[in-house]
């Protein structure tokens, strides 16, 4: 049986790509010739590597979940405390409003708004990645009790939930475009709010 031809590509460098255009244009709005442009595949090549378009979306979906759930840990791993995590983590949005590239928000977050219910297997899988992202907030706050920086008497999964909301909140707005005084001002009400 004769094989096909060898990938003559980086499936990672192309996955990237393809994250990046869904993640800068959102899933129905980017079209196959643009994923193609991006990725500098053949339809063949996409197809026969990722699958689908819906396929792909969610490959990228796992690696931005995977990446962005990995980098928190290593930070809060490696922070003074709970709280300097959470801290840096809400204040880091405000960076967003000066980088070099446009702001696109969070892509899980994104995705959630664009698909809502409507798709039964991309919601499962956003809700999955909100529950990662959940999951290290809720590893800061109970540092944070445990460190005598937010009373333990308040429940820490809550907290982590509303500290992922926070920040899906505080990103969707820096990309409509509000200035990085309001969202401080705002992080700093967000804070408040713990202690």
């Amino acid at each position: 049986m004769p094989l096909g031809r060898p990938i003559e590509f980086e499936p990672e460098q192309a996955l990237e790509a393809a994250m990046q255009q869904f993640w800068s244009a959102g899933y129905e709005s980017t079209s196959l010739r643009e994923l193609l442009t991006a990725m500098d595949l053949s339809k063949s090549s996409l197809y026969q590597t990722f699958g689908t378009k819906q396929q792909l979306f969610e490959k990228c979906i796992a690696r931005y979940r995977d990446g962005m759930a990995c980098d928190m840990l290593e930070r809060l791993q490696n922070a003074q405390s709970g709280w300097c995590f959470i801290e840096e983590t809400l204040y880091s949005v405000v960076e967003e409003t000066r980088g070099p590239i446009p702001p696109r928000g969070c892509l899980v977050m994104n995705s959630a708004s664009e698909f809502s219910q409507g798709n039964p297997a991309l919601a499962a899988l956003i809700s999955a990645s909100l529950e990662r992202f959940e999951g290290v907030f809720l590893q800061a706050v109970q540092r944070a009790q445990a460190e005598g920086d937010i009373p333990a008497s308040k429940d820490a999964r809550v907290l982590a939930q509303y500290l992922l909301t926070s920040m899906g909140g505080l990103r969707t707005m820096v990309k409509a475009g509000t200035d990085a005084k309001h969202i401080r001002q705002i992080v700093g009400v967000v804070l408040n709010a713990l202690a």
